[in-house]
């Protein structure tokens, strides 16, 4: 495979996190700085605000067969991406096979407390629509999670969603997805869409 880089200007990634209901909102600077603090994250944001996308990852992303979004960090390592608004219209205008793939626990200054469909709310309301169209979920939850971990539950369906539960834990740590499940179910959805009805 081949990394590429979704821009190749200096960008910071923002967001805007609010610690209690009727706190004012604080602004956080730095991926890493962005979980580390208090609060819950509203909003995430680049500066500048409209970086150029490199050229190379909108041709990938056009030329794709499936576009996969996740796992990971989804407000620090997804979301970042997406919100480059010439990779979110590649994306969007892509024939490719669309997934977004929901983190199996939730994650400590992130996603706590969070469902599979509020992974795919914040997604939306960060790109205005609907990218993905599919999301593949975890259906089991065996195992012990790490402290400050819990299970993401896949909660209530999300319209214009189709949401594919499987069993997707690795055996010997259950917060991470077992890439060769994962991939399997990925290259199952894909062959879907290419069998003649």
């Amino acid at each position: 495979g081949r990394v590429v880089p979704s821009t190749l200007q200096t960008v910071t990634l923002c967001a805007e996190v609010r610690d209690g209901d009727n706190a004012p909102l604080k602004r956080v600077l730095g991926e890493a700085s962005i979980p580390a603090g208090p609060g819950r994250i509203e909003r995430v944001y680049l500066e500048p605000d409209a970086p150029a996308a490199y050229p190379v990852a909108l041709q990938a992303i056009l030329a794709a067969d499936l576009i996969v979004a996740g796992p990971g960090s989804l407000y620090t390592s997804i979301l970042p991406n997406l919100l480059l608004r010439e990779l979110a219209d590649a994306v969007r205008n892509s024939v490719a096979l669309k997934v977004q793939v929901c983190n199996m626990a939730t994650q400590l200054g992130e996603t706590e407390g969070f469902t599979v469909a509020d992974h795919v709310r914040a997604l939306q309301a960060h790109t205005g629509d609907v990218l993905f169209a599919n999301v593949l979920a975890n259906e089991n939850r065996y195992g012990e999670l790490l402290p400050n971990m819990s299970w993401v539950e896949l909660g209530e369906p999300v319209p214009g969603c189709r949401t594919v539960a499987a069993e997707l834990c690795d055996g010997e740590h259950p917060w991470r997805h077992d890439s060769t499940k994962l991939a399997e179910i990925l290259m199952g959805l894909l062959g879907e869409g290419r069998t003649p009805i």
